[in-house]
Parts: structure tokens; sequence; C-alpha cells
């Protein structure tokens, strides 16, 4: 929506701070002064897309250039279609920024405003203003021209003074908090209102998702099941829970769920592909041996593990642990230990199963050879340990409490008119919203507590625990991939897409960053994106240096690679983690959340009831789904990947970088959706086009 007006008044301040009408020559910046003769503005203001982001009231602006600037000039109708030249009547040199005064009227009620950018044009030459902002009370504001500039770029003092009054005032809006002792530091906040207004969903976004969590909650209290702490009688009635909200892949997991080759392929391609890892040398507590596995003496553990067929799940974080009591029931998570086998087809099998991580004689090891349900039970808990590990450690620390100390520490750091800023303020929309929601709804006695064998007494020691053992390098995809032995395994469709992904988001990371930073010497002399880095490895990872997380940026190639990590976290790999949730876990016996027996002890034991009665009862279930169903629900107004709504950057060469990244990710899009047409379980979570931009839901 774009919004021109008229301006009123033709006073101007000088460099010396007084108001006056001169005639003198000027010859500064962009703009040519004749002795005499006014220098006309062209003033456009662009409203935002909120669809509430218009203002009726009064707003006044101000022209700041090197030589002066002009008196605040009232606009007529900021809400109406209408435009102006805007006469100045001796120079101002060249146009610096922008002030803008929102006021009500009297006996007027006072209407939020969102402008999107101002653009002045005067000589031929246009001057952009990004804003992209809430303007909610009467405080003059600043606002930038939309060149990029460091601190040291800033040749005025003007622009100087502006900068270190914008870095002030975000030091106070953007505070770090401590929420629990060993976690990564927050957003500090008392509810959801006390967030700057430039971090909260829109109006319409927050209608949305009211509504969605409203219906979704109605349908199971009308079926009544909502509360039930029955158990289940017949697994096929776990199919009633949300009749309507079934996905294809839900579809395909219900009715192959039991099956080991399905069991193994998620683990390279379900919500949880990071865990899994080359077993080079057999673990001193899992004493699997060839008699078990290899009965007919056809091959060994070890030569299978020299051929680099051999794959191992640690699921170490839980050992110990006290699991929940959900409607005063004692709950069972265990702490698995299992072996998979890739096949000459090219499957991923598992072949041995360990319950806890000790080993004795009423922890034995489970066998695709033993009774349907000894090895169904097994995985069972092997896929609720999974679920759990999932939902805490690698979709909740570390893709949304991250992206939050990223988030934060951009923000408190960089004025908007940091590169930096530019480059990276795309990947925080929502972010503070969506994470203090989770924490009011599922940590804060909330979804977990309830609903989750992780919850309870263990929930904070199993985020601290998880906290202490990030390292820089899991972050950072290829990386990862090489010190899991996992590069030439077959169809690891997330390694595959990722990889490509980090190579795309690295190029144009390395195309912008290269633009503004010439030298090593530049990224080490740039005190905001050193404070910046400090922040990260202080408030996300508690100044733990054996993480290898950076504190301070020596060189082009460190910022390349910190930033790109940066953008993956908060995009790429939060989508390959949230995006399948209710694909994988809306058949709940394929992910549940806790279970209510504990697992045999001996073999032999099991049968049908036995699964029944130890899966989650009919509450659980329900309202796991339904926190399943709302957490991959894609917002309406998701933002993918590559895309820029808010056009921060107005110079050529970045423009022109943006263009080419977006081509890039197109043709990865195509290659992927080629792919897919071929598989039985398609891998879209690091397709770009369906990408969120940033951790927003």
């Amino acid at each position: 929506m774009r919004l021109k007006f008229p301006l009123e008044g033709s006073v101007v301040k000088n460099s010396n701070g007084q108001f006056v009408k001169g005639t003198q020559v000027s010859r500064t910046g962009f703009f040519l002064f004749s002795r005499g003769k006014m220098e006309n503005y062209k003033v456009t203001v662009f409203n935002g897309s909120p669809i509430n982001a218009v203002t009726t009231n009064d707003v006044f602006i101000k022209l700041v250039g090197t030589d002066g600037e002009i008196e605040p000039n009232k606009l007529n109708r900021p809400f109406c279609f209408t435009s102006t030249q805007v006469a100045c009547p001796v120079p101002i040199g060249k146009l610096i920024l922008i002030k803008l005064v929102k006021k009500k009227p009297e006996k007027l009620a006072e209407v939020d405003w969102f402008p999107a950018k101002v653009e002045v044009e005067s000589n031929g030459e246009t001057h952009i203003f990004p804003i992209y902002r809430w303007i909610t009370d009467s405080v003059e504001q600043s606002f930038k021209e939309g060149t990029a500039l460091r601190a040291s770029d800033e040749s005025t003092p003007e622009g100087r003074d502006s900068r270190e009054k914008e870095l002030n005032q975000r030091e106070k809006d953007y505070c770090w908090d401590v929420y629990k002792k060993g976690i990564p530091h927050i957003m500090e906040a008392t509810d959801v209102d006390s967030l700057p207004s430039e971090v909260r969903f829109s109006y319409t976004k927050s209608i949305q998702r009211n509504f969605t969590a409203f219906f979704a909650l109605a349908e199971l209290k009308f079926k009544g099941i909502a509360d039930s702490k029955d158990n289940w009688t017949d697994i096929d009635d776990i199919k009633d829970v949300f009749l309507s909200k079934d996905t294809e892949i839900s579809k395909y997991v219900e009715k192959n769920w039991k099956e080991d080759a399905f069991f193994g392929s998620q683990y390279l391609n379900g919500v949880n592909p990071i865990l899994i890892r080359r077993c080079t040398a057999l673990p001193e507590n899992f004493p699997v041996t060839d008699e078990m596995l290899f009965p007919d003496g056809q091959s060994s553990l070890a030569d299978e593990m020299e051929k680099g067929n051999i794959f191992l799940l640690d699921y170490k974080l839980f050992d110990g642990l006290t699991a929940n009591i959900i409607h005063e029931k004692q709950q069972y998570l265990m702490a698995p230990l299992v072996l998979l086998q890739k096949t000459p087809d090219d499957k991923l099998m598992p072949i041995a199963i360990q319950l806890k991580q000790t080993p004795a004689e009423d922890n034995p090891i489970f066998l695709p050879t033993d009774s349907e349900y000894d090895w169904l039970m097994a995985k069972m808990f092997v896929r609720s340990a999974d679920s759990n590990e999932h939902q805490l450690n690698v979709h909740l620390l570390r893709t949304h409490l991250l992206a939050e100390v990223y988030a934060v520490s951009l923000l408190r750091n960089f004025p908007m008119v940091h590169p930096l800023y530019k480059l990276l303020v795309p990947h925080t929309r929502y972010t503070l919203h969506i994470n203090f929601l989770a924490r009011d709804l599922l940590l804060s006695e909330g979804f977990f507590d309830k609903y989750t064998a992780s919850g309870g007494e263990s929930l904070f020691k199993i985020l601290e625990e998880s906290t202490s053992s990030i390292t820089y390098s899991s972050l950072c995809m290829p990386d990862d991939i090489a010190e899991r032995g996992m590069e030439d395994v077959p169809n690891y469709y997330y390694r595959d897409d990722g990889l490509k992904l980090w190579v795309i988001i690295q190029s144009f990371v390395q195309g912008v960053l290269s633009f503004y930073y010439k030298s090593d010497d530049e990224v080490q002399q740039d005190s905001e994106l050193q404070k910046w880095c400090s922040d990260i490895f202080e408030h996300g990872f508690l100044s733990n240096k054996s993480t290898g997380i950076p504190q301070h940026l020596s060189s082009v190639t460190e910022l390349v690679k910190f930033v790109t990590m940066v953008i993956f976290t908060c995009s790429a790999q939060h989508s390959a983690v949230n995006d399948g949730q209710f694909d994988y876990g809306g058949w709940m016996p394929n992910s549940p959340f806790s279970l209510q027996l504990a697992p045999p002890t001996t073999k032999g034991t099991t049968s049908e009831d036995t699964m029944l009665n130890t899966l989650p009862d009919i509450g659980t279930t329900a309202q796991g789904m339904a926190a399943l169903w709302l957490l991959s629900k894609r917002s309406f107004d998701f933002v993918r990947l590559g895309q820029f709504p808010e056009e921060h950057f107005s110079q050529e060469t970045p423009c022109e970088l943006i263009k080419d990244f977006q081509k890039k990710l197109e043709v990865l899009s195509a290659i992927i959706r080629v792919r897919n047409i071929d598989l039985d379980i398609p891998y879209e979570y690091m397709d770009p086009a369906l990408m969120e931009n940033s951790v927003a839901m």
C-alpha cells in the first residue's frame, strides 16, 4: 500500500542549529542548490502489509542532511493517497536521515501506524529509508537512509549520534533474562504485550493461531477424549482422534509403522535425522555378539563395521532420569542403544536394541528374531525415547532457543543500518513471540509436564545436559555430517538437500559480506559485530569454550561460516525438525510421548494387550496429537526462505545477490520435487519453496 502526502512549512535548521531562511549557494552530496532557488523534494511513504497498518493520527516528518534539517512538517492526511513536492529554501546537504513522530489529535484515539519505507526524490536521485516497524506512541524516531553502514563508515556527526541513540534504545528494549540455569538465556518479557511491537505476531496471525488452537481442542472436548484416562482397547480407534487432519505421510506411517525398514528410514529422513552415526567400534556397554546377529556365521560385526554398514543410535541423554507422572500414573522413559545395518539393497534395518544403558540380566538385547511383540515393544520404547529427544533437544533447544539468542543479540547490538542487521533480521521474524508462547504453554507447567515422559523433574535436567553437549561443528551441517560418518549413506535426503542448501546460503552470505568487508581487519575492528558474536557465546552457549563456538570473529571466512550457520539454523534446520511432526507423530504408536508400563525384563512375556496397555492413555494421546498438529501447521502469512518482503537492502550489489540467491533456491526446489516423484515417502522438509524463513511456528 503506497501513501503519498503534502508537507507544510519551509523553514530549515542549518548546521549551526539555527532556523533560517536563506539563499546561499551550496553543492553537497546528491543535491545541487542555487542562489535564490528552492530545492524540491518528492516524498513518498509506503504503508506496511498488516491490514491495520494505516493510522488516522497526525504524522510529522523532518528531513535531515549534513548541512541542516527541515523543521517538522505535518502530513495533511497520512491515511490518504496524495502526493506533493517539498520545497526547501536553503540547502540541507546530503540527506542522512528522516525523523517521524505520530501524535494523537485531541479527543481522538491513539491509532498505531506501520510504515514500510519512505522514499525521497531530488535531482533524479531516490533515497530509501527502511522502517518496517510499528509506531505506537508520540516519541520522535529517526530512520537512516538505506545504504548499509558499519560504525566506521559513519562520516557525519548526525549519523553517529543517530546510531548511538538507536543502540542505546535497543539495549533497553531487548534485555537478557535467565529462564532456567544451564540453558540458553532468553528475551526479558513479562507477557506477550511487553515484547517490542516490531517482533510480535501480526494481528491476523494472532487471530489465526488462536482460532486454530481453539477448534483443535474443541474437537477433542466434543468427542469426550481430551481428558480421558482410559487405555486403548483397539489400536484402530486411534484413527478417530483427528479424522480430517491426517496427511499422506501420516497415513503411510499408520500402515507401515511396524516395519523394520520404515523404522530405520526415519533416522535418515524423519524429524530427528541428526542422531544416527556410523559405528566403527561397538560401545562397551552394548554387548552384542556375532552369535546374536549372524548365527549362520556368514558374516561378523567386525566385518560389517569395516565395510561401513553398521550404525548406532544412543539415547544416553536419558540415562538415570526419573520419568514423569501423568494422570497420577508413573510413566517410563528408556535410554536405549540401537544398532542398524545397511543391507545390500540399501535399506537401513534395526538389528539389536538394548533399552537401558547398563547391561544386566533384566536388560535383554532384543533382536528381530524375537517374538512379534517383544520386538515391536522394543522399537516402541526406542521411538518414545526419540520423540522426547527430538522435542526437547533437537527441536526446542537447537532451533527455537538458539534462534532466540541469535535474534536478541542481533537486535541489541546492531542498528538497522548495519549490513548484518539487514541480512539477518528476516530470520528473526516472530521468533521472540513464538518462543514466549512455547515457554508459557509447553514448559511452564504446560504440555511437557502434563503429557510427556520427559516432563516433571527431568525436563530441565535434559535441557541443561543437552545445552552443555552442543558443539559448533554439530550446528554446521557439513561438519556434522562428516563427524557422524554419514557422507555416503544412500537415501539420506536430509543430508543431500541440506548440504546443497548450505552451499547456496553460504554463497549468498559470502557475496553480501564480501561486499561490505574487504579485509579480515575490517571484521576484527567492527565492534558491533564482535559484541554480537560475544553475546551469542555468553548468552547462548553460557561461555562454554568446549562448545567450539567462536568468542570473536577474526576473518571474513569465519564470519561467513558463522552467519551461514545462523541462517541455516533459523530456516533449514528448523524446517527439517519441525514441519514433519504431525506426518510422523500423527499416528501416535510411531512416536509416543510417553509409555505407561515398564519394558519387559525377560523375553516372551508380551502380547497385543501388553502393547495397548503400554501406550499412552486416550487423553494423553489426543493432547499429544493436537500439539503436533498445531506445531506443524503452516501460517497463512508464511514467508519462505529467500523472500525479502521488507526491503532493507537498497544498494545494487546486495539486491542483485538476493535475486541470484532466489534463482538458486528455485532450481534446488525443482530438483527436489522431481526426485520426490519416485519416492514412496517424498522428502519435502528441505525444499526451499516450503521452508519458513525464520523460526516462526
